[in-house]
């Protein structure tokens, strides 16, 4: 069985082969970026759509159950603290 150095927090290995200074870094971040960006799965357009859909959706069924229980605890309200505002 192989083994390949560990590879630590800072992005080099510890036998001193990393990269040197703060442009080495940021040259290494920006690999690292471009290598995460390789493996981004772009979604084809009904794709899109469906999920544009099913958020709409989700959204609209949450904005029913916030606006319901608003609706409940106002009235709820109302019949402990009485009507709103002085009575003239």
């Amino acid at each position: 069985m192989t083994q390949t150095p560990e590879t630590d927090v800072r992005g080099h290995s510890g036998d001193g082969d990393g990269p040197r200074g703060p442009f080495g870094k940021v040259w290494l971040f920006l690999r690292q970026v471009i290598d995460e960006l390789r493996k981004v799965i772009v979604p084809t357009r009904s794709e899109l759509v469906n999920y544009t859909l099913v958020v709409l959706v989700f959204v609209l069924i949450v904005i029913g159950i916030v606006t319901g229980l608003d609706w409940v605890f106002s009235r709820l309200a109302e019949l402990v603290f009485g009507g709103v505002g002085p009575q003239a």
